[in-house]
């Protein structure tokens, strides 16, 4: 099992995951963070709109999914199909266990 993590700059979480479904692929998590790279954020007017403010940190949204390691290669196809810019982070899943049932590893996903 792997868990891929996937950054993105723009709301690109709703096509990503109508494809994920597709491909039968469960459950995934996103949520939205605040970072900065090597792109820059967009900028804004403070006070009153006569001054603009470049800030340091732009939002960001995270999307995370456990797939088997089968899957890895289609499940980046998809993203890198629907996402315009970002970046795609995959790290292995030692063991995986379900709190409310005795499933464990890939039963879990």
């Amino acid at each position: 099992m792997i868990k891929i993590e996937i950054i993105l700059p723009e709301n690109d979480v709703r096509p990503i995951s109508d494809a994920l479904k597709k491909i039968s692929v469960g459950g995934i998590t996103a949520y939205r963070g605040w970072g900065r790279g090597k792109t820059a954020s967009p900028q804004i007017h403070a006070a009153k709109g006569t001054e603009i403010f470049t800030p340091e940190f732009g939002e960001r949204f995270i999307v995370e999914v456990i797939i088997p390691d089968e899957k890895k290669n289609e499940v980046i196809g998809i993203i890198r199909s629907k996402a315009k810019i970002g970046k795609i982070f995959i790290t292995p899943i030692a063991e995986a266990f379900d709190i409310q049932t005795e499933r464990k590893d890939e039963q879990v996903i």
